[in-house]
């Protein structure tokens, strides 16, 4: 049995290996943060939207909500990965506005936040 490694020379970068995959995830996740907290807040100030997003009468608009926050995850993770595909980007800038959009999620979700506008 033997063992190989890869001899790095000095003043020589090794190829580093796209994050963007992975960095697409991530801000996927904090897009559908984001979008079932909008849903949330808008559905509770729209009866209409309220109506629109019922699409199991014993759920409620939940079941509109959590569908149509999946599809937008979805897509968002799909098109991220797909852009960043073969790119190495900043994982600083992803976490952060993905952590923003966590926080918009949470906050958009919070009862008392909705009652300051109806």
């Amino acid at each position: 049995m033997t063992t190989s490694q890869n001899a790095v020379e000095f003043g020589k970068t090794v190829e580093t290996i796209p994050n963007g995959p992975g960095a697409a995830a991530i801000l996927a996740a904090g897009i559908g943060c984001a979008a079932i907290g909008v849903l949330a807040f808008v559905s509770e100030l729209s009866p209409g939207l309220r109506g629109l997003l019922n699409f199991y009468n014993p759920v409620g608009p939940l079941s509109g909500k959590t569908t149509v926050t999946i599809i937008v995850w979805l897509i968002a993770w799909y098109g991220l990965s797909r852009i960043w595909q073969r790119e190495t980007v900043n994982m600083r800038t992803v976490n952060v506005a993905a952590l923003i959009l966590l926080g918009i999620g949470f906050l958009l979700t919070f009862p008392p936040f909705w009652y300051l506008f109806v």
